[in-house]
């Protein structure tokens, strides 16, 4: 995830990444502190200063990892009409997931996990992303752009949804696909799902 400044920053940075390495081979679960630490190369009261435990850095992590996504998404709101709204929302969230594979990956992974350990942070964060997404949503549908019938929530749910599984699929699968050419595909696909238009 991008880089913090200064020495405490530089530290939680490192914890980060080690984090998301080991957690998109092994899940979060089994983590421990000291094999997080050990990854990182830092020492392992450096885990407890800066979060207080291995269940505070997750925590963090995944709210670091959302105000990320959820910048890329406000970028889009300067696409212009709605149509453009959304070809940004999927291309912005595909380079988001291109970028940081791992937490596209932990976000799968833990989601819809239920219980999970970090349901509750991550239902927040869910709402947090989905807030943005339904806002220019809501200009779709106001534009007449949305199938009658959809509702604004199930429809921003079920974009996100897709484009975080076509994203993880892109990258393990089908590699050689640009950008442009998954985020195009995403588009038909959601053009085809209301009979055509823009």
């Amino acid at each position: 995830m991008s880089p913090r400044t200064g020495k405490s920053g530089g530290a939680k940075q490192k914890l980060f990444d080690a984090t998301l390495r080991l957690a998109g081979t092994r899940g979060m679960a089994g983590l421990t502190v000291d094999e997080i630490a050990a990854a990182a190369g830092v020492a392992k009261g450096t885990v407890y200063y800066n979060f207080g435990s291995k269940d505070g850095l997750i925590d963090a992590l995944l709210r670091h990892g959302v105000d990320l996504l959820a910048d890329r998404l406000r970028a889009a709101e300067d696409a212009g009409d709605a149509a453009d709204t959304l070809a940004a929302l999927v291309d912005g969230m595909l380079g988001f997931f291109a970028e940081y594979p791992a937490f596209a990956q932990l976000l799968v992974s833990e989601l819809w996990r239920t219980p999970g350990q970090w349901q509750q942070t991550l239902a927040l964060l869910r709402e947090q992303v989905t807030m943005i997404i339904r806002a220019q949503v809501r200009r779709l549908a106001d534009a007449g752009l949305l199938p009658e019938g959809v509702p604004v929530p199930t429809a921003s749910a079920a974009l996100f949804g897709t484009v975080l599984v076509v994203a993880l699929d892109w990258q393990v699968f089908h590699p050689e696909q640009t950008r442009a050419e998954v985020r195009d595909s995403v588009l038909m696909l959601v053009r085809g799902l209301r009979g055509g238009g823009a």
